[in-house]
């Protein structure tokens, strides 16, 4: 497995937090990004001792969000949709890899249910790439647990990790990293627009969750 330098922006998150947890402990040298570096430094330094006799375990680092993409191969979004926009716009993401996990989901009396972006016609991913321009946005990891990711399990090995994206060499990294979670490669589930049924999706597996008492995820069978 190639070993990259990965910024999580939003890593003090509980996706974020699991998410760099998981690519350290596979060898990837990983930096939590936060808005303010002190935020991020501590949380860093927890998932530093969660990794405590993890042989051949990635560095582990906090820093403010610019910052930690700074030296980045890939970077991973893993932030509220609220903001999102905003967020993409300040980063310096020319010539990265970025991978957006962000889920743009809204909650009522009736539960959760996904966003409509962009009159149906976006999703976060591709907004992220329009932002973006000179990166290469790609969408996955948005159905795999908190809970889970940072659990004892070596392996979420019931889960798949699927993957969308308009470039086949940056869907090849994220299918590639996938192998930290679920220790079986992410599937290609085609091109970016279909972010837009992907994102939301997650809020039926929140709904399953909350109905079953369980930490749910994806497996695609037949392949």
């Amino acid at each position: 497995m190639t070993t990259y330098r990965i910024a999580v922006i939003g890593g003090t998150g509980p996706q974020g937090k699991g998410l760099g947890y998981r690519f350290a402990r596979h060898g990837h040298s990983v930096v939590l990004g936060s808005r303010a570096a002190e935020k991020a430094v501590p949380v860093a330094e927890e998932v530093t001792q969660r990794l405590a006799g993890a042989e051949g375990a990635g560095e582990v680092t906090g820093a403010a969000n610019a910052d930690a993409c700074a030296d980045a191969d890939v970077v991973l979004l893993a932030v509220p949709y609220d903001g999102h926009d905003d967020l993409v716009a300040t980063l310096p993401l020319d010539g990265k890899v970025v991978i957006s996990c962000v889920n743009p989901l809204a909650f009522d009396k009736q539960g959760p249910h996904g966003r409509v972006i962009d009159a149906g016609e976006g999703s976060a991913a591709e907004s992220a790439q329009r932002l973006a321009p000179a990166s290469t946005v790609v969408g996955a990891f948005h159905h795999v647990s908190a809970v889970t990711l940072w659990g004892d399990h070596d392996y979420l090995d019931d889960e798949d990790v699927l993957v969308c994206g308009d470039s086949a060499e940056a869907k090849a990294v994220a299918i590639e990293l996938a192998r930290c979670v679920t220790s079986r490669d992410g599937i290609d589930a085609g091109a970016l627009r279909l972010a837009r049924q992907l994102e939301p999706l997650t809020a039926v597996l929140i709904s399953i969750n909350k109905r079953y008492k369980a930490h749910s995820g994806v497996r695609i069978s037949g392949l």
